[in-house]
């Protein structure tokens, strides 16, 4: 199978991005020890909203894969612009907001490519410090996020 196609997109193809989503809001469900949102339109349109709003304001940019004319995986990473009270990540820092892939495509090494497509676009803007967040119970993609130079710096605890 050929490479997905990485590319810039834009705000205006944002409803591509529902199934790969929802598909990610359903795995994070799986082993979550702290109940997910339970409807699922409504933690769509709240995160449709909120990537819209940042797009619009021109304080993130979303990249994603293509295959055949197919979303197969996006990343949606925010610029954040000010000192960071907690951490010493300068006067500007970048961080990953979501990653998905495509349930099918796991494993083919996209969600990568979208990191490193995620580099490329940070280096052009002059970022060099960059957060993600990973749910407690997901080895496969903490082990991602650390063969990448990521380490941990919180944990978020949550009393359902």
């Amino acid at each position: 199978m050929d490479a997905p196609a990485i590319v810039a997109l834009e705000a205006a193809r944002i409803d591509e991005l529902r199934e790969l989503w929802l598909a990610l809001h359903r795995a994070h469900g799986v082993n979550a020890a702290v109940p997910l949102q339970p409807d699922e339109e409504l933690s769509w349109r709240v995160r449709r909203r909120d990537y819209l709003d940042w797009l619009g304001a021109g304080t993130a940019f979303l990249i994603a894969a293509e295959r055949s004319s197919q979303l197969v995986g996006y990343a949606l990473t925010r610029i954040h612009e000010g000192e960071q009270d907690s951490f010493d990540l300068g006067a500007r820092h970048a961080e990953v907001y979501s990653l998905s892939v495509a349930p099918e495509e796991r494993g083919r090494g996209i969600g990568g490519m979208l990191l490193d497509a995620v580099d490329r676009e940070l280096e052009r803007r002059g970022i060099t410090k960059l957060m993600i967040a990973v749910m407690a119970w997901n080895d496969g993609a903490r082990r991602l996020y650390e063969r990448r130079g990521f380490v941990p710096g919180e944990l978020v605890m949550i009393r359902p």
